[in-house]
């Protein structure tokens, strides 16, 4: 009885687990047999293309091929070890080591170019397999590199537009679905489940390849001359936030984004190396703007009305700020000026008096009010934010350094759609690159919006900066500006770097034109020239070139009087 009832119980159990398997838990064991009958081989979908404001194809691909082996299909393998090994260029040892793994697909080689993936194809090996693939491929190289980005092994993006539009690039991945025996074979007969892939859209953006390419060489020319560690030029139509040219030299080779093998163990150094050679100086780096933040200092006091055109001012080529000595950039002074002529000379003394008496609450109000303290919203990775003092430990001479633009840091992007803002009519923009995103046929699938955000000052005080800062070029420190024809307005600045002690300077300079009614802003900033190294003597040349190039291709005519669009 008890042996009987013992073998009872046995047979219950067995029914049990047998119904719990076949009813309750049915569907997850026929997904593990349809993965082991089944085979699944990724098609992957061609990239998006990344084309400028006028259709050139600045990023696209390339069909490449993967060479993968299935070891329960190879019949030969020594021929298919040695026949790979010859036509892949690669060590007998390293194939024989994939092609005797005991896996359901051993990958041998990627992007392998598309004529040897047809040689190999064609050799009919059992066991091989050859399955086409893209590679992402950069026409130009070096043009624009820190701004477009590139892809990883698997096709995705890593930096810059690349992975900022990434879901509207990337495409969806089809699949190759073959039946197999237990063993692993493939059956013979049984027809494919083929899902075709679905490539990804292309995304137009503001930038034209003609401007960066002539501004790229540009700022070349001046990093060689001036011996400079870098230098970034921003071009970008102050109206609507479009940037037309973003260059950050020394720019790297899309196509060979890493220095190192990615086989060998990349150590912290070399990711350290790495990052900092992809880096986008113009919205990842900041600084201290100098004497271009006068721009905004005199925004802010116009404003707010502590200071009028005909205000004068006296300077003995220093002021003296509680118990420190600040000094104007020109040792002897400039005596009796306007408030006209201080702008004009960019002299310190005048700008630390109208911040003085615009006062650290205000200053700050103004600071938030024109943006500076967030960030721009441009539509790349990493953008970095404004290093500012706290307003409780804004002194007096602190006030006074941030009034021309010391001791604090902006990016220079931020500079950028600042001025713009203050010199468009007031209109704070964002500033983007990405303008639609077209289907493989070029039809717009959708147009990018971007916030026009706030007014921040009054048309009347954009105006009346317009008119000061062509003064600036005309009759200024920015007359390495000026271009016979036209009216620029425009700002230098000279800053020197922490630790002082180093003595080493950022020269730098912004510029607009027309100036009545701004179509395009440039910016240019040198880090670490040697020999002279004032902003408006090696800097606004630089834009002046620039500027003096593409404005008859952008279609800006010379213009005899100054007129007022805002």
């Amino acid at each position: 009885m008890i042996v009987f009832l013992a073998a009872l119980l046995m047979i219950l159990g067995l029914i049990g687990r047998m119904v719990y398997l076949m009813v309750f838990d049915a569907e997850y064991y026929q997904k593990k047999a349809e993965d082991l009958h089944e085979r699944e081989r990724k098609i992957k979908a061609a990239r998006g293309e990344i084309v400028d404001t006028n259709g050139t194809v600045l990023a696209t691909n390339r069909t490449v091929c993967t060479i993968s082996v299935i070891h329960s299909q190879i019949k030969e393998p020594e021929v298919v070890i040695k026949k790979l090994s010859k036509c892949l260029g690669m060590e007998e040892a390293e194939v024989r080591k994939r092609v005797e793994k005991v896996s359901s697909m051993e990958r041998i080689k990627t992007n392998v170019d598309k004529e040897t993936g047809d040689k190999i194809r064609e050799m009919e090996l059992a066991g091989v397999k050859v399955d086409e693939d893209f590679k992402r491929y950069y026409p130009y190289n070096e043009l624009a590199s820190k701004v477009i980005g590139f892809t990883g092994g698997d096709n995705q993006g890593i930096i810059g537009l690349e992975v900022r539009y990434e879901d509207y690039l990337k495409g969806s991945n089809g699949r190759i679905l073959t039946t197999t025996d237990a063993r692993g074979i493939e059956l013979e007969g049984v027809a494919e489940d083929r899902v075709e892939p679905v490539a990804g859209k292309t995304l137009q953006i503001s930038m034209d390849y003609n401007i960066q390419m002539y501004a790229q060489q540009m700022a070349e020319k001046v990093m060689e001359e001036k011996q400079a560690d870098k230098v970034a030029i921003l071009l970008m139509n102050p109206q609507n936030g479009e940037i037309l040219a973003m260059v950050n030299v020394p720019e790297f080779d899309l196509n060979e984004p890493f220095t190192l093998n990615q086989d060998q163990e990349i150590s912290e150094k070399s990711k350290e190396a790495l990052n900092q050679m992809w880096r986008n100086g113009c919205i990842n780096d900041t600084y201290e703007p100098g004497s271009t933040f006068k721009i905004i200092t005199a925004s802010a006091c116009l404003e707010e009305r502590v200071v009028s055109l005909s205000d004068t001012f006296s300077c003995p080529g220093y002021r003296i700020v509680e118990d420190r000595k600040i000094r104007c950039h020109k040792v002897g002074g400039h005596g009796a000026e306007t408030f006209v002529q201080g702008i004009q000379n960019s002299c310190n003394p005048v700008f630390i008096d109208i911040g003085l008496r615009l006062g650290t609450g205000r200053f700050c109000d103004y600071f938030e009010q024109f943006g500076l303290l967030g960030k721009t919203g441009v539509d790349l990775p990493g953008e970095a934010a404004t290093i500012m003092h706290k307003e409780e430990n804004i002194g007096q001479v602190e006030l006074a350094t941030m009034s021309f633009g010391q001791s604090f840091q902006v990016t220079p992007i931020q500079m950028a759609a600042t001025v713009s803002a203050l010199i468009n009519g007031g209109k704070r923009v964002t500033p983007h690159f990405g303008v639609r995103i077209l289907d493989k046929d070029k039809e717009t699938v959708r147009e990018l919006k971007y916030d026009d955000g706030k007014h921040i000052v009054s048309e009347e005080t954009s105006r009346t900066m317009q008119a000061l800062l062509e003064s600036v070029v005309s009759e200024g420190s920015g007359k390495n500006a000026k271009i016979e024809g036209y009216h620029i307005g425009g700002k230098t600045a000279t800053s020197q770097t922490l630790p002082r002690s180093a003595n080493k300077y950022i020269s730098s300079f912004i510029g607009f034109a027309p100036a009545g009614n701004p179509q395009i802003l440039g910016m240019c900033v040198i880090y670490n020239p040697q020999g002279v190294y004032y902003g408006g003597t090696i800097a606004a040349p630089v834009i002046r070139d620039i500027f003096d190039n593409i404005f008859p291709y952008l279609g800006i005519e010379k213009d005899v009087e100054m007129q007022y669009t805002n």
